[in-house]
């Protein structure tokens, strides 16, 4: 099990989703030549195409006509490639050692990435870039750290505690 789940499980709800079978990974892996990290995998895996909190928006590659994580992928390496773009990023996007890699998107116009590692034995990072503004946020954090975290309250650039008064939730993307 994922490093996390347990405890996203624990705030956020028992998944209902739980998907198992790996091809949707393998062809979006192959696509872009990068293996995303398990933490990542094994979250949106368990819980599918959701929206935590009324706020922040995970897909999965599985996905269908209006969810689909590779869609998702292309259209914002496309956006943030944009010249008028890159310099509210740290980095370039794309799946190249050090490059950023969006993953999720948030109602409140944030974006968050995933820092390829600069070797394999490095781990993923998290990236947060409010869309409102030219500032980002490197979380020395892998994901399931960064979502627990936001689950919990903390400041992790996407602010919760407006969102969850009654505490973390999640409700299925049409």
């Amino acid at each position: 099990m994922a490093t996390g789940l347990p405890e996203i499980v624990e705030l956020l709800g028992e998944p209902r989703f739980n998907w198992s079978d790996p091809v949707p990974w393998t062809e979006l892996e192959r696509e872009f030549g990068v293996g995303l990290p398990a933490d990542f995998r094994a979250i949106v895996d368990a819980y599918g195409s959701v929206l935590v909190n009324g706020q922040l928006y995970l897909i999965h590659p599985a996905g269908h006509l209006l969810h689909s994580l590779g869609d998702t992928i292309r259209r914002d390496l496309e956006l943030w490639r944009d010249e008028d773009m890159v310099e509210y990023l740290p980095s370039a996007v794309g799946s190249a050692p050090g490059e950023l890699m969006p993953v999720a998107t948030a109602t409140t116009g944030e974006a968050v990435f995933l820092r390829v590692p600069d070797d394999a034995a490095s781990p993923w990072r998290v990236v947060v870039q409010e869309f409102d503004s030219p500032a980002w946020t490197l979380y020395e954090l892998t994901f399931g750290e960064w979502l627990l975290a936001y689950l919990r309250g903390r400041d992790v650039t996407l602010c919760v505690r407006d969102r969850a008064p009654d505490g973390p939730s999640y409700t299925f993307l049409p």
